[in-house]
């Protein structure tokens, strides 16, 4: 007999490309994983540096993207965004 894992899409907005996506996500999943799937996703390659990203969760900075969604308290729809770690001078 195998449990079946529960999924729920979220949202993440990726700054990069003005863009949403929707992830098929587990609570078990990682702030990390989100992240790297997200920007997969968003920018069509797989190799990004994920160190020049940072993820953010109603408003305010994940510090530790080790933790799962479920510790975040995170559910069907919820909102995250994925953007560039330094700030873009503008021209």
């Amino acid at each position: 007999m195998s449990a079946v894992t529960e999924r729920f899409a979220v949202r993440v907005m990726v700054t990069d490309v003005w863009d949403n996506v929707f992830l098929a996500v587990e609570a078990a999943t990682t702030v990390a994983d989100l992240k790297r799937e997200a920007l997969a996703h968003a920018l069509k390659r797989s190799h990004v540096p994920l160190d020049e990203y940072i993820v953010k969760f109603r408003g305010a900075q994940v510090l530790d993207e080790a933790v799962t969604l479920a510790a975040l308290g995170a559910a069907a729809n919820a909102p995250f965004i994925v953007l560039p770690a330094r700030r873009q001078p503008v021209h």
